[in-house]
């Protein structure tokens, strides 16, 4: 035993909850020795670890987490390892397995919708109680996916009538004419995201009747001007290509009973060199206003395969070095 150290136990139900939670070839308690430098041993249906008071605390309160999320019925990932270790090692109050409660949705292939880190949390409670919301982060953090999700949901318990997606097409100018086809043609690949979002949550089925009724609606940013949109849930992607009178526009759309989510990703404005973004200027325009919410989610909050974090890292010090050049 290490001089000042202390001796944890935790306990495990049985043989199955056992497997489930120690992982492959016991991953689990090598990822948490390796994180919280404590030793973790294996006695029958109990583990015992020991190392700093503090770190077992911790490594405690990690595998708490980790078996709630399991009894939940949810399977243990690497991911959740790490993720439900971080939150321990920053004191969040916030666990994996309250994460997993949080169930905004069930898509059509019964899959559970919900957020899966503290920054998507944040986010989808910010959408709970704020008229308007800015989602701002890097590709794979689930902005416009949550959105959807939380647009549905409103949706389903008659908060809102109907769902009006857009977003800017052909870098923000919109310029469609050029294209073959109607309308439809002509738009149809620059909101595609947003179709296979909603797609996936709804299913064919009922994503064509409401379409078809008017219930929900997916257009780009031009057709929205003139329009007042009430008891409606309104989904602004990409707005970090609009211009400041896109968005200026955008925004003053919102009639009773609706709300609206804008999302962007600052990394990646493909506006003229000589344009500015009307998701950059806004932050400054509309920040302090009661009923309007700034959500800024990270690589902390990437949900797709991990090298996308890897990859969102290496650019920001990439572009970061430059910047300094």
């Amino acid at each position: 035993m290490t001089l000042g150290a202390t001796d944890g136990k935790f306990i495990l139900e049985d043989a199955h909850e056992a497997m489930s939670l120690l992982g492959k070839h016991d991953e689990t308690l090598k990822t948490l020795e390796r994180i919280f430098g404590v030793t973790i041993a294996v006695r029958g249906n109990e583990l015992v670890f020991n190392g700093a008071p503090d770190q077992v605390d911790k490594v405690s309160r990690v595998l708490q987490d980790l078996q709630g999320l399991l009894r939940l019925g949810n399977n243990i990932t690497p991911r959740d390892v790490k993720y439900a270790a971080k939150l321990a090692r920053d004191n969040e109050e916030v666990t994996l397995s309250d994460l997993a409660s949080d169930v905004i949705q069930v898509t059509a292939r019964g899959k559970q919708v919900r957020p899966k880190t503290l920054g998507q949390k944040r986010y989808v409670d910010a959408i709970r109680r704020s008229g308007i919301v800015f989602a701002i982060g890097p590709a794979g953090t689930g902005k416009t996916y949550l959105a959807m999700a939380m647009a549905i949901a409103a949706l389903k318990s008659k908060e809102v009538n109907r769902i009006v997606l857009t977003r800017p097409a052909v870098e923000a100018g919109e310029r469609l004419g050029f294209l073959p086809g109607d309308l439809q043609d002509k738009v149809d690949p620059y909101l595609r995201p947003l179709y296979d979002a909603i797609y996936d949550i709804l299913g064919a089925e009922i994503f064509q009747k409401y379409m078809e009724k008017g219930i929900i609606e997916v257009a780009p940013l031009a057709y929205m001007r003139g329009r007042t949109l009430d008891d409606s849930f309104i989904i602004l992607d990409e707005a970090q290509n609009t211009t400041h009178e896109q968005m200026k526009m955008f925004l003053t759309r919102l009639g009773f009973g609706s709300k609206a989510v804008v999302t962007g990703d600052l990394t990646q404005i493909d506006l003229p060199r000589r344009k500015f973004s009307g998701l950059e200027e806004v932050q400054a325009i509309l920040r302090g206003i009661d009923g309007i919410e700034f959500i800024y989610l990270t690589d902390q909050d990437v949900v797709r395969h991990e090298l996308v974090q890897k990859v969102i890292r290496a650019y920001e010090k990439f572009e970061g070095e430059r910047a300094l050049e």
